[in-house]
């Protein structure tokens, strides 16, 4: 997630039909806030973030991530670069090991996507 989703209020939607977001989505920053989420759909996604997040420096080797997932480091890659693509993770590569990093812009930006003004 490159850049911030961008509310568009619109007139004459009424107040009730949209409580959660105080506004209507723009086409484009809809489609981007649900490739975000189609990234996140997955439990094996989601630990991951987790175990990155938890880990000692706030970042993990790929080769640290595939016994607490019990999947082979080639699908463990596969969701990782999912992840990257979606903007939610950083990679970064230190010889023949990648290395992730959870962007916590872009999860505090997904927070403010779904509860605006919190």
């Amino acid at each position: 997630m490159t850049s911030s989703v961008t509310f568009v209020p619109v007139d004459g939607v009424e107040a009730c039909c949209s409580p959660l977001t105080g506004g209507v989505l723009a086409d484009a920053a809809a489609e981007q806030l649900a490739a975000v989420f189609k990234a996140m759909a997955d439990p094996a996604r989601v630990k991951l973030l987790s175990l990155i997040s938890a880990s000692d420096r706030g970042e993990a080797c790929v080769c640290d991530l595939t016994v607490p997932l019990g999947l082979s480091q080639p699908t463990v890659s596969h969701h990782m670069k999912l992840l990257v693509g979606a903007g939610l993770v950083e990679r970064e590569q230190r010889g023949k090991w990648a290395y992730y990093r959870v962007n916590d812009n872009a999860l505090e930006r997904l927070a403010a996507s779904i509860a605006p003004g919190r």
